[in-house]
């Protein structure tokens, strides 16, 4: 399955990030950011890729700010 990874300029905003997906019912999951990826909080979001239309704008409605996306296999 593809997943996809939310990065973050701050550790806040991933907190923030998981707590408005799982809210609105999409599993997210806060990991360490991959290493191949430079996150400026060091973490990410993990989250099903085949939702990532949905996702982003969920945490665009919520004002989350997403310093990048990455699909993931």
């Amino acid at each position: 399955m593809k997943y996809g990874v939310f990065l973050f300029n701050t550790t806040t905003a991933a907190v923030q990030a998981q707590k408005v997906l799982n809210t609105k019912g999409y599993n997210a999951t806060l990991i360490p950011a991959p290493k191949q990826f430079n996150s400026a909080s060091g973490m990410a979001i993990r989250f099903n890729w085949m939702e990532q239309a949905a996702v982003q704008e969920v945490l665009n409605k919520a004002n989350v700010q997403v310093q990048a996306v990455h699909e993931m296999v």
